[in-house]
């Protein structure tokens, strides 16, 4: 008797389980029929707010680049400016030795014009030798002592001074 019970239990909950899952399958299927609708409707509803999100984040990134843009037009303008002034620099020595005695110290004996432009000012010095063919050039600057040949080859280079005695760094 016990187990006739269980059964017939057993098949009115299946029966309740049945009538349950049709009810509920009825009406998913009636939420999936309305499914495509909604999704449109949402859809359409946040089309405008997307696409004004998606332009304000544009537009950021074209400022932002055009900040960046700018930020490097600056570096250039400063360093052809910096060029700009170097050659200045580097025309203003040059015309500071006059032909005439870059051919004067051209037909001298290398010796003779090493002692002379030892003892000139610096820029003059370096305007002449850097005038002079390279082989006067290289006999004269022979002759100088290496501490002065130096200097002038840095004066002709347009290179930085440095401290006698540098420290290494490393």
């Amino acid at each position: 008797m016990i187990s006739r019970t269980m059964c017939q239990t057993a098949r009115r909950m299946a029966a309740c389980g049945l009538v349950l899952g049709a009810m509920a399958s009825g009406g998913a299927q009636a939420q999936e029929a309305n499914a495509p609708a909604k999704n449109s409707q949402f859809c359409t509803n946040i089309a405008d707010a997307a696409s004004d999100a998606r332009f304000a984040l544009q537009k950021q990134a074209l400022a932002d680049m055009e900040k960046e843009i700018e930020g490097r037009i600056k570096v250039l303008e400063a360093k052809r400016a910096e060029y700009e002034e170097w050659l200045k620099r580097r025309n203003e020595v040059l015309e500071k030795a006059d032909e005439t005695i870059v051919m004067i110290y051209s037909r001298m004996r290398p010796d003779a014009a090493a002692l002379q432009l030892m003892n000139m000012d610096e820029e003059i010095a370096a305007a002449v030798i850097a005038k002079l063919n390279p082989r006067a050039a290289s006999a004269v600057l022979n002759e100088m002592e290496p501490a002065r040949a130096a200097q002038l080859a840095n004066v002709i280079t347009d290179a930085p001074k440095r401290e006698k005695n540098p420290v290494r760094q490393n």
